[in-house]
């Protein structure tokens, strides 16, 4: 992706200043306006109602804040290829993690999906709510994990993961955990890789949250390769990984995402 930025331009400098208070914000004042919500909801409903709920809320409201993004925010989101997957059966998406937008993209396009996601994440005062609303899945228990993974699968859920863990820290990619594996393996479904390339490194691990973004920014989600599922885990694990480095590249499918 080529970078457009304006050189040089102090008030361009003070826009991408007021566009990340924008963005940070938004997202803030949606996450803590639906918190006495999915508190209230979850004791309160029967668990499959709630949850589709809660994963609708999510889907919708980030869908509304990408969009906001990119009327206020200099940003432009390719994710059309994402809505070939709207009509699928059961599956795992397994994509690359340079951002913390990551998720937020994938969702936002998906319906009924359910994340894998960090157990401090799942324990945050703003985002933890609507995450266990959403029946999403803690990652620090691995056999949980596995099979709490298996059972939304077997509902009929679309499995996002991040086979990587964490966001990436040298790119193309860190190395892939067995876990996207493991799932596939007992839920006897496929995995569909998604490839999330970037044209700058904000919001990267090497990117603190309140520094100021590289605009404009712009990213494109695109869909790789599907994997049947497997037999052998292992085997399987660094086929994934060695894919995803093939099709991402030396520069993680991004030139700009490599931190400055």
């Amino acid at each position: 992706m080529t970078d457009r930025r304006p050189g040089g331009n102090p008030l361009w400098a003070v826009y991408e200043t007021i566009a990340m208070v924008i963005g940070l914000g938004t997202l803030a004042l949606i996450c803590l306006g639906w918190l006495p919500f999915a508190l209230l909801l979850r004791p309160l409903l029967p668990r499959r109602r709630a949850q589709a709920i809660g994963r609708g809320f999510i889907a919708n409201g980030f869908r509304c804040y990408l969009r906001i993004l990119e009327i206020c925010c200099a940003c432009r989101f390719d994710l059309g290829e994402l809505d070939r997957l709207r009509d699928e059966g059961p599956l795992i998406v397994a994509a690359n993690h340079p951002s913390l937008l990551d998720a937020v993209m994938i969702v936002s396009r998906l319906p009924n999906a359910v994340c894998v996601m960090k157990a401090s994440l799942m324990d945050n005062l703003l985002f933890g709510a609507a995450a266990r609303l959403a029946r999403y899945i803690r990652n620090d228990a691995p056999l949980a994990m596995i099979l709490n993974a298996r059972q939304a699968l077997q509902d009929g859920a679309r499995l996002v993961i991040f086979p990587e863990g964490t966001r990436t820290g040298n790119f193309p990619l860190d190395p892939c955990s067995p876990s996207t594996g493991l799932i596939a393996n007992r839920a006897r479904v496929p995995v569909q890789t998604v490839l999330i390339e970037f044209s700058t490194p904000y919001l990267g691990k090497a990117w603190p949250l309140f520094r100021r973004p590289q605009l404009p920014l712009t990213c494109r989600i695109r869909l790789g390769r599907r994997f049947a599922p497997p037999t052998d885990v292992q085997a399987f694990t660094g086929e994934l990984e060695a894919y995803f480095r093939a099709e991402l590249g030396d520069n993680g499918g991004s030139p700009a995402c490599r931190p400055a």
